[in-house]
């Protein structure tokens, strides 16, 4: 079956194709009912139908005699570090957490917040927790105190599971005093803290805690526990710096037959393949594609503990790829525009025998054009961009690869998966001609495994997602559909500027900016002006060895605009620094750089065409690339 037979079939009868895709799991009481639409626009997917995640992952790939395949390949550089874990091997391990929470009163439906760096014992417990039936809520390891409180008091744990630290390039990170603060600053407290010591800085246990080793030492080995088809596996949080946090939470049913759906039709990934994720269990693209989707399938996943890009050297990925024999990798444009940095010719790529790559994912931001020529070129397999969300939880548009590859638009997610009916609407909610630039929506319901309320705040989600747009949930993302039926996500509906009165894309800017020679990567945003409303003003990062003059290079810029963009995108501000600032996923803290040039971070003038003011807005940008980004979130 190709794409548009397996998208047109969704579209005829939906029950019927998500119905079909359940049969890839085991179910302990196959589901009667598909779709419960009875509270819309609240659904529930697979209500009836009662099923464990966990057997799903682990035991089954035991039963059915695969108990000696690598489930995980834990690689360390950061530690000298490398481990490979069968599925037999994983299962005890994870049978036994579960015992040993089962031991402590953990019970099904509680929650349980994981505080862990990237190691093997952060997946074990996102799978012991499954496997009892309680609820997980992974923390990226080191987020401050106060994020993490925020989320305890929202989600409520019973217990928390935390590392004693993250081991980064150069330093040690101790989570147990975050940790401790975030508890004491949280208004709900947790009944016991287990502790994965570690030999690089073990923590100091206080009565709360119980360590890793000696909490699960003579306990029984926990079996799974049924769980109805619509009960939360995990629930993820999207934001909570400041205010209530936004919790997502993951229908179970739901969740596995998606991602199921996907290892082999969207990544081409077969029972027994090495695929590797380049993020962090913290994120929603470690959630589905480190530890759920991979395991569901029957794959062997890379468990990545460090920087890839730099650590220790330009050529981390590549010698992942050929020492493990990956055959999909999955990680952000950032990370690619980095190498590319440091390695524009490609030098360390050919140290290494690649032929095991089949194909290189990119997602979380937008994946400019000359990205992906270069990556093309270098490696010499499909690049494919696609799109999808936190909320989601996988992909909105992309590249099929496994029912049928699609020719690829550079600069295009590709097209909409089945389970997506993909609306480009006005601001008065009307649906746009193709071509026009717009809100993306989807209409109503969302396939399996998306949002469909959140953590005990269902008016929060009807608000924040369901309001602007009857029918239809709202992306908060702005692009166009072409003739083809390709997407464009080209900015946040935020990101969209009204230069006097014309709509402009900063991810089109972006586009040609970061085509030239010299850019590495770059970011756009709108700033303040009295005449026009809004102008654009693009910060530009440029390759290692450049040693042109920086003018010279801001002047072919603005020139490249207006010449593929023209005159109405108004473009005559622009400057070089030398980094950007991101949050711990990769992503370019773009809302933060306009705060800056709105005069939240010092008293801006009616117009910024003072060189002066545009230095200080240079200088402030810099100072937030050189910050501890740790503080800071966005969407995956």
């Amino acid at each position: 079956m190709g794409y548009k037979e397996a998208y047109e079939a969704w579209a005829a009868d939906p029950c019927m194709f998500w119905a079909q895709a359940a049969e890839a799991l085991d179910w302990i009481k196959p589901p009667q009912t598909v779709l419960d639409d009875s509270r819309a626009p609240i659904f529930a997917w697979y209500p009836d139908g009662v099923m464990n995640t966990c057997w799903n992952a682990v035991d089954r790939h035991v039963e059915a005699g695969r108990g000696r395949q690598a489930a995980i390949i834990y690689d360390s550089p950061v530690t000298a570090t490398k481990r490979t874990i069968t599925y037999a091997e994983l299962l005890a391990q994870v049978a036994r957490l579960g015992g040993a929470l089962r031991s402590r009163g953990v019970e099904k439906g509680d929650r349980v917040v994981i505080y862990m760096p990237m190691v093997p014992e952060a997946l074990i417990a996102m799978l012991a927790c499954a496997r009892i039936g309680a609820v997980h809520s992974v923390v990226f390891g080191g987020f401050a105190a106060h994020e993490l409180a925020v989320r305890i008091d929202d989600a409520k744990p019973k217990a928390i599971i935390a590392g004693s630290c993250g081991i980064e390039p150069g330093r040690v990170v101790p989570y147990k005093p975050l940790l401790d603060g975030a508890i004491q600053q949280a208004g709900h407290k947790p009944e016991f803290c287990a502790i994965f010591q570690r030999e690089q800085q073990p923590a100091e246990l206080g009565e709360r805690d119980v360590e890793w080793f000696a909490f699960q030492r003579g306990v029984e080995p926990a079996e799974c526990v049924p769980v109805s088809g619509d009960e939360p596996l995990y629930i993820l949080y999207t934001s909570g710096t400041t205010g209530q946090p936004k919790g997502v939470p993951r229908p179970s049913a739901g969740h596995a037959v998606a991602l199921c759906w996907t290892m082999k039709n969207i990544y081409d990934i077969d029972p027994g393949d090495v695929c590797w994720t380049a993020s962090d269990v913290g994120w929603v693209v470690g959630h589905s594609y480190i530890c759920y989707a991979p395991l569901l399938h029957g794959a062997t996943t890379v468990l990545f503990e460090g920087k890839p890009v730099g650590t220790p050297d330009a050529g981390t990925f590549w010698r992942v790829i050929s020492e493990h024999g990956v055959k999909v990798l999955f990680t952000a444009p950032t990370a690619f525009r980095a190498i590319k940095r440091v390695d524009p010719k490609g030098e360390f790529i050919r140290k290494h025998d690649l032929n095991c790559l089949k194909y290189l994912f990119l997602a979380g931001e937008r994946a400019d054009p000359d990205t992906i020529h270069w990556a093309q070129d270098m490696l010499g397999v499909p690049v494919i961009d696609h799109w999808w969300q936190t909320e989601t939880g996988w992909t909105i548009a992309g590249n099929p690869m496994g029912l049928e590859p699609l020719p690829v638009k550079v600069g295009s997610a590709c097209v909409p998966m089945p389970g997506y009916d993909l609306r480009i609407l006005g601001e008065d909610g009307h649906e746009l001609p193709r071509g026009e630039l717009g809100a993306i929506a989807i209409k109503l319901p969302m396939p399996p495994g998306c949002l469909q309320t959140l953590w005990q705040a269902e008016e929060r989600y009807r608000d924040s997602y369901l309001k602007r747009f009857s029918g239809s949930y709202d992306t908060s993302d702005a692009g166009i559909i072409d003739e083809d039926g390709y997407v464009y996500v080209m900015a946040r509906t935020d990101d969209v500027i009204n230069v006097a009165g014309h709509r402009l894309s900063t991810g089109a800017i972006e586009e040609v900016l970061s085509a030239l020679p010299d850019v590495a990567e770059c970011a756009v945003i709108g700033v303040a002006d009295e005449l026009k409303g809004q102008l654009p003003m693009g910060f530009l990062c440029l390759n290692c060895g450049v040693d042109r003059p920086q003018e010279e290079i801001v002047e072919e810029a603005i020139a490249q605009v207006r010449s593929q963009i023209g005159p109405v995108a108004a473009f005559k501000l622009a400057c070089v620094v030398e980094r950007l600032p991101k949050t711990r996923s990769g992503k370019i803290l773009r809302g933060t750089m306009a705060k800056i040039s709105d005069g939240e971070e010092f008293k801006m003038p009616a117009t910024i065409d003072d060189p002066a003011i545009l230095e200080e807005i240079q200088d402030a940008v810099e100072r937030l690339g050189y910050g501890d980004s740790r503080d800071h979130e966005t969407r995956p």
